[in-house]
């Protein structure tokens, strides 16, 4: 019969003890106390959150990693892709200018016939100086053409296959061109040389030559059509009791870089031997 009293004192109680708990925390009363307790719970809980996402990040650090080598795989071949397009751009631009540069020396020059050839291979003897272009017979081209570029004078074809020719350089120590100096028309003869080097013999002791006179081919012996620049003369050697001058000449054409070149295809060389004595038959 006493236990309903006591349950309502008791609840009763309880309520006045939230009530005045309530009222003491809106007044700022508590706020040390919870402090004091609750500043031990946040750091447990910080220690347990900060241990967890360590464990968790050790866990999963694997398949990150596994996924950042994946990435970073697919990122280099990508960067090695590019860098291929970019290699082939500025090739294919280089190409398109030096094509530009034959096509508008081809128009300045217009009374010759030209077919463009791609230099795709060189000597591998060092004492040869010739190049190998991807035109042949196939395309027009015969033994004695010659090859020049925007710059200047290359050399001549030596030797043809169908699709294919062999083109023996001016500096090759076989070569010789026969050739006058401006401006004051002196003859001579251009020599290629063993290291690749342009000399000029058979320079007349009475004629004035000067460093940066210019080397012109003259067509005589019938080899290469006249008026075709081959360089600039850059020392000359010149003793009295010598029967002739020397001079060395700096080509207009960078030679070892060679790419495009073009072939004079309406010029035919002239077989001179038959008139030469000592070289005709009997």
């Amino acid at each position: 019969m006493n236990i309903t009293p006591k349950r309502s004192l008791q609840t009763v109680v309880l309520a006045l003890i939230v009530i005045g708990l309530i009222a003491l925390a809106l007044g700022g009363y508590l706020t040390p106390v919870s402090r004091y307790i609750l500043t031990p719970l946040v750091t447990a809980q910080t220690w347990l959150s900060t241990r967890f996402q360590a464990v968790q990040n050790y866990l999963d650090a694997p398949q990150d990693m596994a996924r950042l080598r994946q990435r970073n795989t697919e990122l280099e071949a990508e960067l090695s892709r590019l860098q291929t397009e970019i290699i082939e751009l500025k090739q294919q631009i280089s190409e398109t200018r030096v094509l530009e540069a034959l096509v508008d020396f081809a128009r300045v020059n217009p009374d010759n016939q030209y077919i463009a050839a791609k230099v795709i291979g060189r000597d591998p003897n060092p004492f040869l100086q010739y190049v190998i272009i991807n035109r042949g017979s196939d395309d027009g081209l015969r033994r004695g053409m010659p090859v020049v570029t925007q710059q200047g004078l290359v050399g001549r074809v030596a030797a043809v296959t169908a699709g294919a020719a062999r083109v023996q350089l001016i500096s090759d120590n076989g070569s010789s061109v026969n050739v006058l100096l401006e401006p004051s028309r002196a003859p001579a003869a251009l020599e290629g040389d063993l290291t690749g080097d342009l000399s000029l013999d058979m320079i007349p002791q009475s004629a004035k030559v000067s460093v940066g006179d210019l080397v012109l081919t003259s067509g005589l012996g019938g080899n290469f059509p006249s008026n075709i620049l081959v360089g600039q003369v850059s020392n000359v050697r010149s003793r009295d009791n010598d029967l002739f001058q020397r001079a060395a000449v700096q080509p207009s054409v960078e030679l070892p870089q060679l790419e495009i070149v073009l072939v004079i295809t309406n010029f035919r060389p002239v077989d001179m031997s038959p008139l030469i004595p000592g070289e005709s038959e009997p």
